[in-house]
């Protein structure tokens, strides 16, 4: 293919991709192109004649494969963003081959001749210390991929990653296959107690998808309002079993099958690795060192969520009893009844809150926190290409005006877009030949609708999903592979969710949580019932979050994952743990993207808690101060979203809090604490 912009120079502004030049068929010659390249510049590397050198290797390395890189960060988020069936296509044909060429990368033995070389000599190289983290971690990479094997197991550690690439991508093909398919019409007749925003959003969905009436679908902003609001028990219940089923609603995709494949291949790779598990190779390299520390943390949760969510769950009966309701409370149930419940003791009406969250507000929000802690604008750009009508794409700029990177904005839910909330990038920052500047995208599954409403907790996501997009876009990384987001798994949370405290800052609250028509301010009677009601219902939602960061490791623990019995294994584990009744798993394993779609999160679910302990016990240094925008805290906050990797997640916490973080301060948060 002779035109493919994918290998021309891109002349867009800030080298955005050109969206509207690139088609699926442009991809398989770009990566044939681009491994061609890459091969070659690992073999320059690997060969050179010269003694191996910081500059000649390390330095080598990170400049190797650019042009690799920039197709992949361009294929895999548009199959993240809208999955067509041609880019389908394209996935499942090239990643077990672009997996195949990682691991002939990592498992090039002159390439790890000459790291290990400089490794054993690295007292000796004079490095700064950002240069000497970067070798000391591109050595242990290269061993946790096998380098250091002999022969066959090199071989066989190869075949492994390859069809995990194909398993992942399977997986998650299918869950958003059974979220693309399902669908429950509604006529007027069964829309008793959605407020005007989730009708509005249903008859949105109906029209995306051509259909007469209003449609619910699997999109969490579809599902979640449903079962929240609709006084229709019965399809409450009909929604629920379809949503808690994703990855198990179409005979003909086995996504239990895929899991014991995946997880015994996992386990395979651990042992040749000299590991128990899994999970023990994967956490050897966390700030929590071992499974038991991870699970220790989880289980200090566990026992005092279920208390509050026995209690949670007294109230919502006694609840559902006054108002005639004598059926016992089911998992369909819960949040129709904890939002009644939230109504009566806080005359706090979630749905009466939605007018004061409007998107527009809320993006303001966000952005003014960025600018008022760490000296960061955004200006909207019109003349930036976007691969989808709903993107919007921003220049981000440094308080003196210089450019600084730019955000990519993908709100809306649809069909084709992957579930869940994410951020990503087209690019990386680094320093190393000169500044490049990073092109980060932030994506939601908000439901479309005009106006777009969002609850307290779509809000909050927002702020969540914009402090990893800071993370990225604030890097000052010199090398590429310590830029932004890529630092240990479960230190990568804190910078989202730290952000996420200044959404409840009732400063801004009242600057930007105003009536979508009106313009007026939110009440303050209305502003002390949100912040009083903070922590109501966390039992329920630590119940639900911890029972699946403990089944992700208990999965990743098996001692014999090829004949596990999915259904039944998961039965047994939640009575073992004692789940309580009417409280399902977040993620039940048969569509737990997290651990199935890619391998970034297995056995490391409990990284938002781990991470918790540190945003809580972060933000408490900001009421310490009574000044939620202190200037010289927020320039040492702002030093840890610039550092990356360079320095260990703790010694950047430590030079931020002046002490290590306590995990009391988590059970404080949640209002958990004794």
């Amino acid at each position: 293919m002779t035109d493919n912009p994918l290998l021309e120079t891109w002349t867009t502004p800030f080298g955005v991709p050109p969206f509207d030049r690139i088609r699926p068929e442009h991809f398989a010659a770009g990566f044939e192109a681009a491994i061609a390249a890459h091969r070659a510049e690992i073999a320059a590397i690997a060969n050179d004649a010269a003694p191996p050198s910081f500059a000649n290797t390390v330095e080598a390395l990170e400049r190797a494969g650019a042009l690799l890189t920039r197709i992949g960060a361009t294929f895999f988020n548009l199959a993240a963003s809208q999955a067509t069936d041609a880019l389908q296509a394209v996935e499942r044909d090239w990643a077990p081959k672009l997996a195949r060429h990682r691991m002939e990368v990592a498992l090039d033995p002159g390439l790890f001749r000459r790291a290990a070389a400089l490794h054993d000599l690295r007292a000796e190289l004079g490095l700064d210390p950002d240069q000497m983290r970067l070798l000391e971690r591109l050595h242990m990479g290269l061993i946790r991929s096998g380098a250091a094997l002999d022969e066959a197991a090199r071989a066989r550690m190869t075949e492994i990653s390859t069809r995990l690439a194909t398993l992942h991508t399977q997986f998650g093909q299918n869950v958003l296959a059974d979220e693309n398919e399902w669908q429950m019409v509604l006529a007027e007749s069964d829309l008793d107690g959605l407020p005007d925003f989730a009708r509005a959003a249903a008859r949105e969905a109906a029209r995306e998808r051509g259909v007469k009436g209003y449609v619910i679908t699997l999109s969490r902003s579809s599902v979640e309002p449903f079962l929240t609001f609709s006084e229709r028990r019965d399809l409450r219940e009909k929604a629920w079993r379809a949503w808690v089923a994703r990855g198990a609603l179409h005979p003909g995709r086995d996504n239990a099958a895929l899991i014991r494949e995946i997880l015994a291949l996992r386990a395979e790779r651990a042992r040749l690795l000299g590991h128990a598990d899994h999970a023990e190779f994967r956490l050897t390299d966390t700030m929590a060192q071992h499974p038991d520390a991870a699970e220790r943390l989880l289980r200090a949760a566990w026992e005092p969520a279920k208390r509050r969510a026995a209690e949670e769950r007294a109230e919502l009966e006694a609840l559902a009893r006054a108002a005639g309701d004598n059926n016992p409370v089911e998992a369909w149930d819960w949040r129709f009844w904890a939002e009644r419940a939230r109504k009566a003791k806080h005359d706090f009406d979630g749905a009466a809150l939605k007018p004061y969250f409007e998107l527009e507000a809320m993006l303001r929000a966000v952005f003014a926190t960025a600018t008022r802690l760490f000296g960061v604008r955004f200006e909207e750009r019109r003349d930036i290409p976007l691969y989808h009508p709903d993107v919007r794409a921003f220049e981000v700029l440094d308080a003196d005006g210089a450019h600084r990177g730019v955000f990519l904005l993908d709100n809306y839910a649809r069909t084709g877009k992957r579930s869940g909330a994410w951020m990503s990038s087209f690019r990386v920052a680094d320093a190393l030949d000169g500044r490049v500047s990073p092109i980060v995208v932030n994506n939601n599954n908000v439901a479309k609708s005009s106006p777009t409403l969002l609850s307290f907790d779509e809000a909050r996501t927002l702020f969540h999903e914009f402090g990893h997009a800071l993370h990225g876009l604030l890097s000052t990384a010199r090398y590429p592979s310590q830029s932004g987001t890529a630092v240990l798994g479960d230190f990568v949370e804190f910078h989202s969710q730290v952000l996420e405290h200044w959404l409840t800052v009732p400063e801004t609250l009242r600057t930007h949580a105003r009536h979508h028509e009106t313009g007026e301010a939110l009440p303050e009677a209305l502003l002390a019932k949100l912040l009083a009601a903070r922590n109501e219902g966390q039992g329920f939602a630590t119940v639900e979050y911890v029972s699946s960061a403990l089944i992700d490791l208990a999965l990743h623990r098996h001692a014999a994952p090829d004949s596990l019995e999915l259904e039944a294994f998961e039965d047994a584990f939640l009575a073992e743990i004692g789940m309580p009744d009417a409280i399902g798993l977040r993620h039940r394993p048969i569509h737990f993207g997290h651990l199935f779609a890619g391998g970034g999160y297995a056995a490391g679910y409990y990284f938002y808690l781990w991470a918790e302990v540190l945003d809580a016990d972060g933000f408490e240094a900001f009421e310490e101060a009574g000044d939620p925008f202190h200037p010289e805290l927020a320039a040492r906050l702002k030093a840890i979203y610039e550092a990356g990797d360079t320095r260990p997640p703790m010694e950047l916490y430590r030079a931020f809090r002046g002490r290590e973080p306590k995990v009391d301060a988590l059970l404080r948060k949640r209002g958990l604490a004794a």
